[in-house]
């Protein structure tokens, strides 16, 4: 069986979709990626020896050259993408029998044209449940187009995303449709989405309340085991002393990067830690030249997690499924889409603190983590961690493998 996995994202879109690869291929099935062309992404699907199609262009500087919550630049970037999938993404996928997608809807909605057109099995994964329509919770609201705030009624309020979708992506989807002869679409999000959406997110995390709006199907998070070693000065640092504070967001460009590095690492010393801070692509860096910080780049999350006394982070779906794996309490400083959810979670779960607002203060920093450092939490936390599934890149994989199996020309 051939299959082809596309996405577009930052570090916790691709790393799911390197574990569902790595699964596949060990079922025996011949797997490709196409994903953003950045480096680091080149790099780790190399070291699991998943091949990469690059596709579009990287992210990096995207998300780091424009304002967070801007829509500048949206409807460019939205069309290319879309034009990627009916390029790049079409010709590595041709000849193969499944196409799953992930990412933003111009990823998804152009990923099921070209699966479409050429007549392979599609399955839309979902790494988080915001997206995803349901009269239990608001739409998370698209850029640049909020949602009125007066309208109060859940069902409503996704009927006005499809609307808001259709607006935004719906001409430049079935003009792309129609240069292959397909007929045009009138609900984009509910096209790419499908009524069987996968949803690989763990359901202790993350749970899904079923309705008759759609028939998601939860999997369990596809985790990629990380098998580096820590670097060698990073276990030194690690080694001679308690076990410190994590600090990082990620790849998210935070606001004004040098406040936050000092603030973090002045809330972390005023409750007696030290501190690991991650440079990301906010380009953190430490505040003075006292032994008790140490700056990482790109490094083994899942080793270092186990053996941090707390982790600070922005709240990306993939941040959070790692630190709560690793028994790690946390604080969750969301600075937008989904992260605020994920915040909800770790507090709603009592594993870690949920910073409301998005720039700390030392104090209000401080007092997060006095709630995440405190022994019930670090008991929680450890709970939790060992309720996780672990299987959730194999059942996907067998489930991809016996559909095809057993509908071998249906969509998924």
């Amino acid at each position: 069986m051939r299959v082809v996995l596309s996405t577009y994202g930052s570090r916790g879109s691709v790393e799911p979709m390197a574990g569902l690869a790595v699964r596949l291929r060990e079922l025996g099935a011949e797997v490709r990626v196409c994903a953003p062309p950045d480096e680091e992404f080149a790099q780790r699907l190399c070291e699991v020896g998943v091949e990469m199609v690059p596709t579009g262009r990287p992210v990096r500087p995207l998300v780091t050259s424009v304002t967070p919550g801007s829509a500048v630049g949206l409807a460019q970037r939205a069309a290319e993408l879309m034009a990627a999938q009916f390029d790049t993404v079409a010709a590595a996928a041709e000849g193969g029998d499944a196409l799953v997608a992930t990412g933003p809807l111009p990823v998804t909605a152009g990923a099921r044209s070209a699966a479409e057109k050429l007549g392979l099995r599609y399955v839309h994964a979902s790494h988080q449940p915001v997206v995803l329509p349901s009269p239990h919770r608001r739409p998370p609201g698209r850029r640049g187009r909020p949602l009125p705030s007066e309208v109060t009624d859940n069902r409503e309020l996704w009927d006005l995303d499809a609307q808001i979708a259709n607006t935004m992506f719906g001409e430049m989807l079935n003009t792309q449709r129609a240069s292959i002869g397909l007929p045009p679409v009138d609900n984009v999000r509910d096209y790419a989405f499908t009524s069987h959406p996968w949803l690989a997110t763990d359901p202790i995390l993350a749970p899904w309340q079923q309705s008759a709006d759609l028939d998601v199907v939860q999997t369990g998070a596809w985790v990629l085991t990380d098998e580096r070693p820590l670097p060698d000065e990073l276990t030194r640092f690690l080694e001679a002393g308690a076990p410190p504070v994590y600090v990082g967001f990620g790849s998210l460009p935070v606001r004004d990067p040098e406040n936050i590095a000092r603030v973090a690492i002045e809330a972390v010393r005023a409750q007696g830690r030290r501190a690991v801070v991650s440079r990301g692509w906010a380009e953190l860096a430490l505040i003075d030249d006292q032994d008790d910080c140490f700056v990482v780049g790109e490094v083994n999350h899942q080793a270092l997690f186990r053996r941090a006394a707390a982790v600070v982070h922005h709240g990306g779906a993939g941040t959070t499924t790692t630190a709560t794996r690793a028994g790690a309490p946390q604080v969750v400083v969301p600075q937008g889409a989904d992260q605020p959810y994920w915040a909800g979670r770790v507090a709603d779960l009592g594993i870690g603190a949920a910073h409301e607002d998005p720039t700390p203060t030392v104090e209000s920093l401080s007092a997060s983590l006095k709630t995440a450092l405190a022994p019930e939490t670090r008991a929680r936390a450890t709970a939790v961690a060992c309720m996780l599934r672990s299987d959730g890149a194999t059942v996907a994989a067998k489930m991809l493998l016996d559909a095809a199996v057993e509908r071998p020309s249906a969509p998924v």
